[in-house]
């Protein structure tokens, strides 16, 4: 008999089995590649304590690795009386497999364990309970012939999933396939669920599929050294559902005494995102009401969002004022621009005295773009570029002429879409161009003057904050990120609110901007809670209260990913 170690578990090999795949090839790297991580015991005991209601049940474990769910499934079974547990595994990695049966075999248990690509075996309904950890690998590792059959395993339940979605996606819809009418799906998967864009199918799906969908969620991270963040799914019935259950829970050892704590919570779409069910049950509430009300408004009520200009090459397009000068280039080769980056966006107006500030200071606060022929210095420019090879940047490329950048007209306002803290919406009055490092907004005709003067200092309050958590992406590193349309579904006040809000807002202007200008957002937005939330809006000061607590979690959430990522 022969020891080797398995994603933490000690197994005992009986002879005849090689341990060469288990022990050497089965390497830590290589259960990363494939997706497959270690799952605390109390997380197994907890979902199959909810899935498993009989001794008489089938139970299946798709990638089953180490059986740690096949383990926890057998106790339960046989505490209900079974005699022989029904145990059904699938698993891809053939060592892993025969490890898993070890294991198994060592507690007095046997599985029928299926080596091979569960995503490429039909769906066979007549498991009682599917519980498991599907693997985790990332669309850009999960490619070639693996997402086609993934894409194929998920089509074949009617759900369409784009080229950017993960494996754990696929192995979701096509797990649920595997149970009868009635049947009970328990799985661990990332967070991700609630909050990208790829999965809004798998959402839909769920809420179509089954009667009752419960989530379970962590504020810390429950696997030992994973960096992301797990939600537990358990769903059962037929479908469709008209909501969601939520259990909100610290850590592992809070499960078994949060039983009969769950909420109920309506998604405002079936395949809109989930990240709401995140909020702390009140502030939930609250947040849903708000929202739904004329006191709020999305950004796209407001006006249009932009991506700014793609040059291909910013460092030979954006110029300093120091380089222009020393180029001899003229006012007709050149356009004003916000220089690459957002960190000069930090308030709600950018001036052209602030414009001017960042060139002295040797930003690159002009754009190398002669609208009509170009001067002599600029032909020089352009012959210099062609001879570092700047016009075989793709955006370069597809364009004629390849140095004439496409622009759109200077946006009313300048939103920031990469953030450690909070987007920032900035009036544009320098009346610059943008680049694609931020976005642009474009205000409609009829809240144009209000917007560009008033928005921005507006957008500063609690109930933006937390939509801002709640539709934008949270990245590994604890970035906030927010495309076009994650950003017109920003929540901001109405141009009603901000019009009742806005002799306080202007008097509280100067001292905001300066708040901004010294790092103190937190108080910032406190200045403009009292005006435009409690005195304007009515919010009750305990409410109110609640809504900053519940975004400060939200926000923790986020940090601790970054904390994550550098230790």
């Amino acid at each position: 008999m022969a020891a080797v170690t398995v994603a933490s578990v000690t197994l005992t090999v009986p002879a005849g089995v090689p341990d060469g795949p288990l022990a050497g090839a089965d390497s830590a790297a290589h259960r990363k590649a494939r997706g497959a991580f270690f799952t605390p015991a109390a997380l197994c005991d907890y979902v199959v304590a909810w899935a498993i209601r009989s001794g008489a049940d089938r139970v299946l474990e798709p990638s089953c690795g180490e059986a740690a769910f096949l383990l926890a499934a057998a106790r339960r079974l046989e505490g209900l009386g079974a005699t022989a547990p029904d145990l059904s595994g699938h698993e891809l990695h053939e060592g892993s497999a025969r490890a898993a049966e070890a294991v198994l075999a060592d507690a007095g248990h046997r599985a029928a364990i299926t080596v091979g690509d569960f995503l490429d075996t039909p769906a066979a309904p007549q498991f009682d309970a599917v519980v498991g950890n599907p693997p985790y690998v990332r669309y850009q590792a999960f490619a070639g012939p693996a997402r086609a059959t993934g894409r194929r395993a998920a089509l074949s339940a009617g759900v369409s999933l784009t080229r950017l979605a993960s494996s754990w996606a696929a192995f979701t819809v096509h797990a649920a396939e595997f149970l009868r009418p009635g049947g009970r799906l328990g799985l661990v998967l990332p967070a991700e669920l609630l909050s990208v864009n790829y999965a809004a199918e798998v959402r839909s799906f769920l809420m179509r599929r089954f009667g009752r969908v419960r989530l379970v969620l962590f504020t810390e991270r429950v696997f030992p050294g994973v960096m992301a963040e797990v939600v537990l799914l358990l769903a059962e019935g037929e479908g469709p559902a008209s909501h969601c259950e939520l259990l909100q829970v610290h850590g592992l050892d809070e499960l078994a005494a949060a039983a009969g704590a769950e909420t109920t919570w309506a998604p405002p779409a079936s395949s809109a995102k989930w990240t709401a069910a995140l909020l702390p049950g009140r502030a939930r509430d609250l947040y849903a009401d708000l929202t739904a009300g004329s006191a709020f408004d999305t950004l796209h009520g407001w006006g249009e969002t932009t991506l700014g200009a793609v040059t291909g090459n910013n460092r030979w397009f954006a110029l300093t004022p120091r380089q222009v000068e020393d180029l001899g280039l003229t006012e007709t080769d050149l356009v004003p621009i916000s220089p690459p980056g957002s960190r000069h966006l930090r308030g709600p107006a950018f001036t052209t005295a602030a414009w001017r500030a960042l060139g002295s200071a040797g930003a690159r606060t002009w754009l190398f773009r002669p609208a009509g022929e170009p001067s002599p210095a600029a032909a020089a420019y352009i012959a210099a570029g062609e001879q570092e090879g700047v016009p075989t940047a793709y955006k370069c490329r597809v364009r004629q002429p390849w140095w004439r950048v496409p622009l759109v007209p200077p946006a009313d306002l300048l939103l920031t879409y990469m953030n450690a803290d909070h987007p920032q919406l900035t009036g544009n009055r320098a009346r610059v161009h943008h680049l694609n490092s931020v976005h642009g907004v474009y205000l409609r005709p009829g809240v144009r003057r209000l917007g560009a003067e008033l928005l921005p200092l507006a957008a500063l309050n609690t109930l933006t904050l937390i939509g801002a958590e709640t539709v934008g992406r949270a990245y590994g590193g604890g970035v906030l990120k927010l495309e076009p349309r994650e950003a017109d579904a920003l929540p901001v006040p109405s141009a009603a609110l901000v019009a009742a809000a806005a002799p306080a807002l202007r008097a509280m202007r100067p001292t905001v901007d300066r708040l901004l200008a010294s790092g103190r957002r937190p108080e910032a937005t406190h200045l403009v809670d009292a005006a435009l939330l409690g005195d304007a809006a009515g919010i009750p000061p305990a409410d109110l209260a609640a809504l900053v607590t519940a975004r400060q979690a939200l926000a923790d959430r986020r940090a601790a990913r970054s904390r994550g990522a550098s230790s």
